[in-house]
């Protein structure tokens, strides 16, 4: 019976699989370029689609640089690429005549806590920080100034002054899913009405991804007004350092961890003090390729790309997974998660990770490895709450709907988010929304390790007190042998799933 290692919130759980499991890891990560701004400026005078920089540029005097917070993937890194790329892009400017004075950056932070300053500065290396003379400007999803730029889609597209009213626009971002880089880095400089309508049913088929098409529908109306170039970089899967060296990669270092007596001892600490030890872990990100032209085509081809690179196979779709749920947010900072972020990290994130088919059977089940405590850091999850101040509210649409209703009109938390002190009110919706491609297919979401039963109940879930319980319910859903994979993460990886 194979021991595998599940790393459930700040906890690292030993699962007891059975002898026919599916181990369902990513590949190891391939070797990285060595010089990200060269490749980066390759790619500006050589795009896939389009003309180069160079002629895009011409004459025109003003440039809007637009980068997404670096959330994706997990876990992050301090030394990550996409700085290098964003120097690179900001000298390619200047020295095709716009100066850096006459540059801005635009951090598209989505509905996401705004970001302050302090952390603006890990977006760019510290030399360009120093020498950059332009404005940096962190978008505002509810600001009034908004700039109207397309009447025909629902809804209506408005996005940021720096993008409307400049003379070029470059966008710098990884290739993660459909709705995080490239074109939709775009949208999360759009109206919060935009936002909360990007949908999509898988994270790696543009086909039934309403946020896909609204992304590619704002560039298209962008591209009437001006020039706009992407910058997709190709990230490889990050690598950690430490007691989780290799981890989730190497069969080596799954033996090695599994059967470490540290492990013991880490357990017994508090949960403070092993969250200091998770981060203290050193990871290296690196890029394996970079390609640029409009912001939708070198995303799509680094996007493809990406999902080669990083996938993992799966002959035929499971009765059962099993996934480890991470003790960290899927935006910045990274802190605890509350149970619906808990839940989209699962379902939303790692169960739209997938291509041609879903992982899971029809009626099959999901088990989420978490604890599922209703921990709200003030003041960034404060927006969370009402999904837990009344029953049964995550499997009541009409209810659901009211208290959206009643959250987009809440100018206090509104105001927050403006702020910068919170996320925006209609975030928690989007992300529940999130999970239900993955709800729609299952028949059941089991929580091992729960520690509060009302919450997970509130969500529709069903509480098990450890992992070996909530395996034995996965069983006893299945005729006959169940087929259970296991999913080694974080990070999180593409499924390639052969359709049955």
């Amino acid at each position: 019976m194979p021991r595998i290692p599940l790393l459930a919130g700040t906890r690292l759980l030993i699962a007891n699989a059975p002898d026919d499991a599916v181990v369902l890891r990513p590949p190891p990560p391939e070797p990285g370029i060595a010089d990200v701004g060269a490749a980066v400026r390759d790619a500006l005078r050589f795009p896939l689609e389009g003309e180069p920089l160079e002629a895009l540029v011409g004459r025109r005097d003003r440039a809007t640089i637009v980068v997404e917070p670096p959330a994706l993937p997990i876990p992050g890194s301090q030394a990550d690429p996409r700085q290098l790329a964003v120097g690179a892009v900001v000298d390619e400017l200047e020295r095709l005549g716009i100066p850096t004075g006459y540059q801005t950056i635009l951090v598209a932070c989505g509905l996401a806590r705004r970001t302050t300053q302090r952390e603006l500065e890990g977006f760019v290396t510290r030399e360009l920080a120093r020498r950059f003379h332009g404005t940096v400007v962190v978008h505002d999803a509810e600001d009034p100034a908004l700039v109207r730029v397309d009447d025909t889609s629902r809804p209506p597209l408005r996005v940021h002054r720096a993008i409307a009213e400049t003379d070029l626009v470059v966008t710098v971002t990884a290739a993660e899913t459909v709705l995080h880089g490239g074109p939709a880095a775009l949208l999360a400089a759009a109206g919060a009405d935009a936002q909360r309508a990007a949908v999509a049913y898988s994270l790696l088929e543009t086909t039934a991804s309403q946020g896909w098409h609204l992304a590619l529908t704002l560039e298209r109306a962008l591209a009437r007004r001006m020039p706009v170039m992407g910058v997709s970089l190709v990230l490889n899967h990050p690598r950690t350092s430490g007691a989780l060296r290799g981890y989730p990669y190497d069969t080596e270092a799954l033996e090695r961890i599994a059967g470490s007596p540290l492990r013991h001892v880490i357990s017994a600490l508090p949960d403070v003090a092993r969250r200091e030890i998770l981060h203290s872990l050193q990871t290296e990100l690196t890029a394996a390729a970079a390609f640029a032209g409009p912001p939708s085509v070198a995303h799509a081809e680094a996007l493809l790309r990406a999902v080669e690179s990083r996938r993992a196979e799966l002959d035929e779709p499971l009765d059962a997974i099993v996934i480890g749920i991470p003790g960290t947010t899927p935006f910045l900072p990274r802190e605890a998660p509350n149970p619906l972020l808990a839940a989209y990290l699962g379902l939303g994130l790692a169960l739209r990770l997938w291509r041609d088919a879903f992982p899971v059977v029809d009626g099959g089940t999901a088990i989420l490895a978490h604890r599922f405590t209703r921990t709200f850091p003030h003041p960034t999850q404060q927006p969370y709450r009402p999904f837990f101040h009344v029953a049964r509210i995550g499997r009541d649409p009409e209810m659901l709907v009211e208290a959206e209703r009643a959250a987009a009109a809440n100018q206090r938390a509104i105001d927050g988010y403006r702020s910068g002190m919170t996320v925006h009110p209609l975030l928690p919706f989007r992300d529940w929304n999130a999970c239900q491609p993955a709800l729609g297919r299952l028949g059941a979401v089991l929580v091992a390790l729960a520690a509060d039963a009302t919450a997970v109940r509130q969500l529709g879930f069903v509480p098990a007190h450890g992992l070996q319980p909530a395996l034995d319910l996965a069983r006893g859903r299945t005729s006959g042998d169940a087929r259970i994979g296991f999913l080694l993460s974080p990070p999180y990886f593409p499924l390639r799933v052969r359709r049955s």
